[in-house]
């Protein structure tokens, strides 16, 4: 079984345990969002005879920067765009970025919006509706800040800044395609079925994900749509709300 949602023209690499690696790619050439590890990615890449332009990288955490420094020794070229922030903790960038920032990419817009919690530069980058015939629909690449019926830990940011970041994204349109960086769909929505066990929302996406994931599918991406609907971080209608479901999901052990 696939994935139940696709955007045409990007592609997950499964990495590592639970790292999803995306590659987007129009033509002969490709971006590549948080590459963890460089030789899947080389090795697809390479494969369908396309030519890195550039890396994404959402955050500084090894297992999003880890494979970059290889993957500009084969193609040196690329550009590497990263929170000007984050110089220090990613200083093999080559295009420092700031919030609010638009680029152009393959030929596309690339919007660059600011979702510090999980760590204090942490970015996500979205293309806007309708870029391209390819992707209809708008394209978030969120990192680590919301997951399939999850969000990031907060390591170096607060409850305060996860809410104001998720309400960020929650400004975007029900079909954006929301690709995150971790397969965690599963045990978030186990989580929290055990915390809103009559939720007969989350109840039906646990069903299908485990179906996926049984078949060795993803469960990723997903919409803001389903996210609104059977995220309880995203549902949480305070600060203190927030706080306590991640306090919760923290000390879970399912």
């Amino acid at each position: 079984m696939g994935h139940p949602y696709k955007s045409d023209g990007i592609k997950p690499l499964p990495v590592l345990q639970d790292n999803v690696v995306w590659v987007w790619t129009r033509g002969r050439e490709a971006v590549v969002v948080d590459p963890a590890v460089a030789e899947p990615v080389k090795q697809w890449l390479v494969s369908h005879k396309l030519e890195l332009t550039a890396v994404l990288q959402t955050h500084h955490h090894a297992d999003h920067i880890g494979g970059t420094p290889d993957l500009l020794r084969h193609w040196p070229s690329a550009a590497v765009i990263a929170a000007a922030a984050d110089r220090k903790r990613i200083p093999f960038q080559t295009m420092s970025v700031e919030p609010g920032m638009q680029l152009e990419l393959l030929g596309q817009p690339v919007n660059v919006i600011d979702v510090r919690a999980h760590t204090r530069a942490h970015l996500a980058y979205i293309l806007p509706q309708g870029c391209s015939p390819e992707l209809p629909t708008p394209v978030l690449f969120c990192g680590d800040t919301l997951f399939g019926a999850g969000c990031g830990r907060l390591f170096e940011g607060s409850a305060e800044d996860m809410h104001l970041a998720l309400k960020r994204l929650q400004d975007l349109p029900d079909d954006t395609i929301v690709h995150c960086a971790h397969e965690y769909t599963e045990g978030n929505l186990r989580w929290a079925h055990s915390l809103r066990p009559d939720d007969q929302a989350i109840a039906a996406r646990l069903i299908t994900v485990r179906k996926l994931r049984s078949h060795g599918g993803l469960s990723l991406p997903s919409t803001m749509g389903e996210e609104r609907r059977t995220n309880l971080f995203l549902r949480a209608g305070s600060v203190q709300e927030l706080r306590e479901l991640r306090l919760h999901k923290d000390s879970w052990s399912g």
